[in-house]
């Protein structure tokens, strides 16, 4: 197929914070160095910020050397943290409040931001295309464009204009080949070319499993005398318990906005379990439904999280290309903050990208380049070490339970700063833990009461999901007779339920049970890709602008 082709001297995968900051500090070093430079970013949102979804609790530590004058620019930072309130929910009606030195020293939060990473990704973008950095929207990345000595060589974008059966439609347009020196993969949380390159390159052959949880998050305006500017509340245990790990969230922000939602590792073992549910039911503990009641909920959406940690870094580095932020898995989830690490990581990435362009001799032993440099100077830096010292924390949650991990934890972060002589891993992937329906308890429900709890499909309407009806489907099935005659059979196809969109049903046909994916729906959370006990769904791009549109996540 004939393809039109761009040549630049970086190709940037996704317009998050880790891949806007790479562009960001490329462009800057280069004008420190006089040097020119070819730069883009593509993203597969209609804007930059459209796909991004964060408590979020930012803490301003990279931005403040990426940007030192971040205040000055506008940077939309504007509501400081003024208290930390973190519960043990005992029951769906109890609360205990813990003390401050009962709580890990990571989850403190003075000196941070409350704010909608969306807007502040929007923030980033404008900076770097000031600096000269080319951003487009709209262009997912469909494919790796692999060079002759097997090195990455960039990518193509998405194809336009085919119909469901793959055939083209009178608007079909190819994608295009963008071409670089290097690409910087920074799709966010299982990013599906990050995906194929670790298994491509092996780069995960010595680390633990990737290990991921489900955030959901809602925005609602609330009464103004329930809200607290800069009040930030996070909550264990219920309605999770030892066998679910986890906790919810609740930030004040802004113009009486609250920002409340639930993480559920996906981890959990229970088929019948549904995490959307779980979130609804979280809503209507005391703690959580005092500021929600009377208020009006305004936006939805649901994204899925790295939170391996430090065990689970796969090598950052292959020929040609990089791994930043999410896709690399640098959240450190003992803050529960990835943001100021995706970004970080990043600016470290630029810095060793720099180098090799000016300098042209950093390549590996068979000629390929393979910037390791960029992997020295993440463990010389300031990410690297927070990571090591909240090694433990994920793991010891899941050894032990909240109760006694939580109090390892505290022991650890508060008093030693995470040097305790051990090291927890958890080898078992999520996929892999969940127990036959028949040996799990089934769950109760209540129906939503369209006040502080809904549906699934009225949630989605909210998140501005949309996607060209008439397209392949981007949820791919490897053998599409799995679903009914091992899923359903085996765990009651829990697709039904770990999916926070509606996307997958089953429904009873004359013909016997037929497996439905319901794709306009889908709000890419990538949790189909990482617990579908066969591992038989594969998420890829959609058509370029499909899927949600979040405003202010």
């Amino acid at each position: 197929m004939e393809r039109e082709m761009m040549e630049f001297d970086v190709v940037i995968v996704g317009g998050g914070p880790s891949g806007l900051s790479t562009a960001c500090r490329l462009m800057q070093l280069a004008q420190e160095k006089q040097q020119e430079l070819m730069v883009c970013v593509v993203e597969k949102g209609s804007e930059v910020g459209a796909h991004i979804l964060s408590g979020a609790v930012f803490e301003p530590r990279a931005l403040n050397e990426l940007f030192p004058d971040w205040k000055e620019k506008g940077a939309p930072l504007n509501t400081p943290v003024t208290g930390d309130e973190i519960y043990y929910f005992s029951s769906e009606n109890n609360a205990i409040k813990l003390p401050s030195l009962c709580v890990p020293k990571t989850m403190h939060n003075e000196g941070n931001f409350i704010a909608s990473m969306g807007n502040m990704c929007r923030w980033l973008a404008e900076q770097a295309e000031q600096l000269g950095v080319e951003i487009f929207p709209g262009f997912p990345a469909q494919s790796v464009i692999y060079n002759d000595d097997g090195s990455v060589g960039g990518i193509i974008t998405g194809d336009m204009g085919l119909d469901a059966e793959g055939k083209e439609k009178d608007s079909y347009m190819p994608g295009m080949e963008l071409r670089a020196k290097y690409t910087v993969f920074a799709e966010g949380c299982r990013g599906h070319l990050g995906k194929e390159l670790i298994s491509k390159f092996n780069l995960d052959a010595d680390v633990s499993p990737q290990h991921y949880a489900i955030g959901f998050k809602e925005i609602w305006d609330i009464a103004p005398e329930k809200h607290q500017e800069g009040l930030v509340v996070h909550s264990a245990g219920w309605p999770l318990n030892d066998d679910t790990g986890g906790g919810g969230y609740l930030y004040h922000a802004e113009n009486n906005q609250v920002f409340v939602g639930l993480i559920i590792d996906l981890s959990y073992s229970n088929p019948h379990l549904s995490p959307f549910e779980e979130f609804q039911r979280y809503k209507h503990h005391p703690k959580i439904s005092q500021y929600l009641e009377g208020g009006k909920r305004v936006s939805y959406g649901a994204r899925a999280i790295s939170k391996g940690g430090f065990n689970s870094l796969p090598k950052l580095t292959m020929p040609g290309a990089l791994m930043v932020g999410c896709e690399a898995g640098t959240m450190n989830f003992a803050k529960i903050k990835g943001n100021h690490t995706a970004m970080k990581s990043g600016m470290l990435a630029a810095e060793a990208i720099i180098e090799a362009l000016i300098e042209n001799d950093i390549v590996s032993e068979e000629g390929k380049q393979d910037l390791t440099s960029y992997t020295q100077k993440f463990k010389n830096s300031w990410l690297y070490q927070e990571l090591y010292n909240s090694r433990n924390f994920g793991p010891v949650m899941h050894k032990f339970g909240t109760f006694f991990g939580g109090v390892y934890n505290t022991i650890d972060q508060t008093f030693l700063g995470g040097k305790l002589p051990f090291n927890f891993k958890d080898d078992k992937p999520d996929f892999s833990q969940l127990k036959l329906a028949s040996d799990a308890p089934k769950i109760h429900y209540s129906k939503p009461d369209n006040k502080l709890s809904f549906d699934k499909l009225s949630s989605v309407f909210l998140s501005n999901t949309n996607h060209e009806e008439d397209q392949p489907c981007h949820l791919k099935l490897g053998d599409s007779r799995i679903p009914i005659s091992v899923n359903l059979a085996k765990f009651n196809e829990p697709a039904q339920r770990y999916c926070p969109a509606g996307v997958y049903e089953v429904e009873k046909t004359e013909e016997g049970d037929k497996f439905v994916i319901n794709s306009q729906n889908c709000i890419h959370c990538k949790t189909c890709d990482i617990k579908d006990p066969s591992q038989n769904i594969t998420w890829v791009t959609p058509e370029g602008t499909g899927g949600p549109n979040y405003p202010n996540m």
